[in-house]
């Protein structure tokens, strides 16, 4: 079985590429897709639309830029993986989850213990809660092995 996974949140760690290796190794077929995880080029999506007279507007015009390819490839993802960091408040990943719950795809979050009260509701709907890529990757191995 073939399966495409969405890996939605946090860019500022390795947590992706340690999710790649894992299936690698565990010899798993998983196309990944991602949002672009360069800060500055993403922050920029919009730039080539015009010039803004504040930063509201830039914002405004690169995030509905983002906004095609992360939910093209949301709607197109068997399974959806949340990674929310510790060090910024990633409202974009709370939003890519309510995204795939109201599209019915499944999402795993990806977050540790000190965020279970904040993200509560997130989690309710989370097909599971994984602290550790090693938790992500089993239960992958799972959902496409067992």
């Amino acid at each position: 079985m073939n399966f495409t996974v969405h890996l939605s949140g946090e860019i500022h760690s390795d947590w992706r590429e340690e999710i790649r290796r894992g299936i690698e190794a565990a010899g798993l077929d998983i196309t990944f897709t991602a949002p672009v995880t360069d800060h500055p080029a993403s922050d920029a999506a919009g730039d080539h639309l015009g010039e803004n007279d504040s930063q509201f507007w830039r914002d405004h015009q690169s995030a509905k830029v983002n906004a095609i390819r992360t939910r093209t490839q949301i709607e197109r993802a068997d399974l959806v993986v949340v990674r929310f960091g510790d060090k910024y408040k990633q409202w974009n990943a709370a939003f890519d989850a309510g995204f795939a719950a109201a599209l019915g795809t499944p999402y795993i979050t990806l977050h540790d213990a000190d965020l279970i009260h904040p993200l509560k509701e997130v989690d309710a709907e989370a097909k599971a809660w994984c602290t550790t890529t090693d938790q992500v990757v089993e239960t992958l191995r799972y959902v496409l092995k067992a």
